[in-house]
């Protein structure tokens, strides 16, 4: 038998090619035109054009008309309700957090940062803080979903095709390329149980102008908050009575009795505040103060502009530009104002008139400041986004190419109330001295402390620190696909990219933080840059005519931090298609994530543990560490580290799609994702069962013991509040850690087609977690995460839905169910739960379109008061209950 094999021109040069400079505009999913070929189309996972969206790696499709129909409110309510987004997160609406103005998804459960966004191809700039105060990630809340065409999201690595961070998948957010005419969108709702009400205004079009062909999209929307006041179940912190005034004789232990200052105070936090009676004595206390200043939704308004443009320069040449620019505010209240005296030191003072060392606290009410919104904290944040280059065919080749550069600027300014440093005198009057051991001494009068304050006087010791952050990336790239040469069995396709880029960060605090002007620790400046280059090689390559393998390497290369990093990747996949209707695929890869720059340049990061166990304690009491009553919250520090490597990781992905019929498909598919070498701060619990070992064993010199002892910051055993308890934990990242997770993913559609009743389509997505484990250093016992009480993440996932299409009529029922997840205190499981979506889509004429929807459409509230307040398990599920939108959509 004898080998065609024909190098076309541009065989030779693809390798020329690598050595040019390139583009972000990683394999943007968009038709191509073939001419009288069938239509083929890059879809996510690859840069070669297919005539087919299955592929050897499995891609889910959310289309524009899935927005609407199955109740998706945005493009982040859409993707983070996918089967595959099994991982908890804090987004804009957990609480206190540290990115309560934007929203992130965690593909696997591998963390936000594990997971690429691309918008119609390209990376996008950071959100400006880190996720959690560590991992950078992308925001996926600026994204107008007016021109939105349609998302494709790519389960396991990929870093062969896109270079770091895509570990646990690919999220492609893809915009229409035409639009013609004008539509007019509103969309306006609330809640069957009141407040987060909300409104959306979209005006979008496009038109053709010969050779210019010009789309764009104005988005307004607002959102009302959803304080814990507007749920019932929620706006009472049942049996706990956080203290509204106190004060403590740190030589007794006892509180000092209040006497009638309650009683003066009693209508505050709304009338609830009385004398409370402990075994260390009487304080004045509320159930509603925790509730009082806690927001389930934040308040948001946002405006964001899309426009793009396409021009055919020539018959086989067309210049391209896109723009996106997005304002956003933010508004939450999660946490009231509370002095304590002496909080930046010992939290302790002489009290020259009793004689005693004490310690006095003030929680101050919404009645005192002038409302609760006095409080509120605000973020302003803007996205922009420019795009532009040529694409096109290279004459006398098969070949396409394009040459882009990209840029993305994300800025972000928050606002927050700060108490000033004058508000210790405030409370106290002026410091008299130091006693013999540099306790401060005041001559405080009691009746300051119960006396109401008004709004001026709140003013007068509380301020605004103003903080500016700021994220940035730009990159130019040039890529090529096309037929290099023949088999028997078909042609061979090669697509190469080129890519150099460059990003950086800054996290400014407001100046005066160090300055002495707010009673806050002062905080310094974080930011940091680095450059990437990488190249890149794909081959999809027919073996006999049922199976075909594709192939991919790539090679990228950082600087940060004056030193390089680089690495290579590469995947292989097979797709046997026995007969028409089956395919069987499997693939395997490499992948990598370039270290967090907030990990590398992290200046002094600060938190709080909310439980830690203090082993040392309870192994000196005799307690044992289950039952041990010193578990105490702790104050951390965390600093970066310069030396950090890159992650890595492998993927391994098999399975089967079946698609007997155009009405009928299924798809089963095993994945299996591993990551070494993982970036992660150092565990507190470990480290606080090392100290205890050392302490106990008397080791305080070893190197281990000594750099475990330093990090475990405790007061003095002579200190005068909390002797020998926890200060704080210093904590660095370190590549230690590894994880490995696996699971299966099923879906399948059918579609019933009927003569008089229409069509009815049902759609089937589950995602299931076999196991997960994990370990922080090599020789460690392996962790089962799955099993874990304190992994929060989803272990399944199913959606269903139910559409039926009849003429001008359309209507769909979404069905969620939600696996089993720990309960608040860790200690057992909360039961599965079923959620309802419907909606409802008329089209009177060919200009209006009506839809009206409505989410959680039996008005569930998961509860859990397994730890107490807030009752539900924030952040797994909402307390916003049933939901309803109408829409109405106007075309001319």
């Amino acid at each position: 038998m004898t080998t065609k094999f024909e190098l076309t021109p541009l065989a030779a040069g693809a390798i020329a090619l690598l050595c040019s400079v390139a583009d972000p505009s990683l394999a943007v999913a968009q038709t191509q035109d073939q001419g009288a070929a069938p239509a083929t189309v890059v879809v996510t996972g690859s840069r070669i054009p297919r005539a087919t969206l299955e592929g050897p790696s499995a891609v889910t499709v959310i289309t524009a008309a899935d927005l609407t129909k199955q109740g998706f409110t945005n493009v982040f309510d859409a993707l983070s309700n996918q089967s595959q987004n099994s991982g908890f997160t804090q987004g804009a609406d957990y609480g206190n957090t540290f990115t309560p103005s934007a929203n992130a998804i965690s593909l696997r459960g591998l963390g936000p940062n594990h997971t690429l966004v691309l918008l119609n191809g390209r990376r996008m700039a950071d959100f400006p803080v880190a996720y959690d105060g560590a991992v950078n990630f992308t925001n996926l809340a600026n994204i107008p979903s007016s021109v939105v065409e349609r998302i494709e999201i790519l389960s396991g690595g990929a870093s062969a095709i896109y270079g770091s961070d895509a570990i646990a998948g690919v999220v492609n957010i893809i915009l229409k390329k035409k639009y013609d005419g004008y539509d007019i969108n509103l969309k306006a709702g609330g809640t069957s149980r009141g407040g987060a009400a909300n409104q959306r205004l979209q005006f979008s079009g496009g038109q053709t102008f010969g050779k210019l062909n010009t789309l764009f999209s104005v988005e307004l929307l607002e959102r009302d908050p959803l304080s814990s006041a507007d749920r019932d179940f929620m706006s009472v912190n049942r049996g706990t009575y956080t203290s509204v005034l106190g004060r403590r004789d740190l030589g007794t232990g006892r509180y000092v009795d209040p006497g009638d200052t309650c009683a003066n105070l009693g209508d505050l936090f709304g009338g609830t505040t009385v004398k409370r009676t402990g075994s260390t004595g009487s304080y004045c206390g509320s159930e509603k103060v925790r509730p009082t200043f806690w927001t389930t939704q934040t308040r948001n308004s946002s405006q964001n502009v899309f426009g793009g443009a396409n021009y055919a320069l020539s018959p086989t040449t067309t210049l391209f530009a896109e723009a996106l620019f997005g304002k956003n505010r933010s508004i939450n209240n999660t946490r009231g104002p509370i002095w304590e005296s002496r909080s930046l030191s010992d939290k302790a003072f002489l009290n020259q008139n009793s004689g005693s060392y004490e310690n006095w606290n003030r929680y101050i009410s919404p009645e005192e400041m002038g409302g609760v919104d006095r409080f509120n904290r605000r973020w302003d944040d803007e996205a922009t986004s420019l795009s532009l280059g040529a694409r096109g065919d290279i004459p006398g080749t098969s070949w396409q190419y394009e040459a882009g550069y990209t840029a993305s600027l994300y800025k972000s300014q928050s606002f927050t109330p700060r108490a000033l440093s004058t508000i210790d005198s405030f409370f106290l009057g002026p410091q008299q001295g130091v006693d013999a051991n540099g306790v401060a001494i005041y001559a405080p009068d009691a009746a300051r402390l119960a006396q109401r304050l008004t709004p001026t006087e709140f003013n007068s010791i509380y301020g605004t620190a103003v903080s500016n952050d700021k994220s940035w990336t730009n990159t130019v790239s040039l890529s090529a696909n096309g037929e290099a040469f023949s088999l028997p069995a078909g042609p061979v396709r090669l697509a190469t990219v080129a890519e150099a880029g460059k990003q950086g960060f800054s996290n400014r605090p407001d100046g005066r933080l160090n300055q002495g002007y707010f009673n806050l620790a002062g905080s310094d400046v974080t930011s940091g840059t680095r450059e990437r280059y990488a190249l890149g090689l794909e081959a999809n390559v027919p073996i006999i005519d049922t199976l075909s393998a594709t192939l991919a390497g790539r090679y990228d290369r950082y600087s940060f931090a004056d030193r390089h990093d680089g690495k290579a990747t590469y995947n292989g996949g097979l797709e046997w298609r026995p007969v028409k209707q089956l395919l069987v695929r499997a693939t395997y890869g490499t992948s990598f994530r370039a270290p967090d720059m907030n990990y590398i340049y992290k200046a002094r990061g600060t938190g709080y543990y909310e439980s830690t166990t203090d082993y040392y304690r309870c192994a000196q009491s005799g307690q044992p560490a289950s039952t041990c009553k010193y578990a105490p919250g702790a104050d951390y520090v965390q600093t970066g580290s310069r030396d950090l490597r890159s992650e890595k990781g492998r993927s391994t992905g098999l399975g089967l799609v079946w698609s007997p019929s155009a009405d009928f498909d299924v798809t089963v598919d095993y994945w299996n994702i591993k990551i070494d070498d993982l970036v992660t701060n150092l565990n507190a619990d470990k480290l606080l069962r090392d100290e205890s070992d050392c302490r106990m064993a008397g080791d305080l010199t070893s190197p281990t013991c000594a750099d475990t002892i330093r990090r475990i910051v405790r007061n003095p055993l002579t200190a005068l509040n909390k002797p020998g308890e926890i200060n704080t934990i210093l904590v660095n990242p370190i590549n230690a850690a590894s994880t490995s997770v696996d699971g299966i993913d099923i879906s399948g559609r059918y579609a019933l087609r009927t003569q008089n009743l229409g069509t009815f389509t049902t759609r089937v997505n589950y995602s299931k977690t076999l196991d997960k484990h994990s370990r922080q250093f090599a020789g460690d016992p392996l962790n089962d995460d799955k099993a874990d009480l304190d992994n929060h993440d989803w272990r399944d996932k199913l959606n269903v839905s139910l559409a039926w299409n009849k003429g001008d009529w359309s209507n769909t029922v979404f069905l969620q169910r939600y696996g089993k997840v720990p309960n608040a205190a860790s200690d057992a499981y909360l039961t599965p739960t079923v959620l309802v979506n419907a909606s409802v889509v008329y089209r009177f004429d060919e200009r209006t379109t009506v839809s009206v929807s409505v989410n959680n459409l039996f008005n569930k509230v998961k509860q859990d008061g397994s730890d107490g307040w807030p009752y539900y398990p924030i952040g797994n599920y909402s307390p916003v209950g049933r939901q309803g939108w109408l829409e109405v959509n106007y075309h001319f």
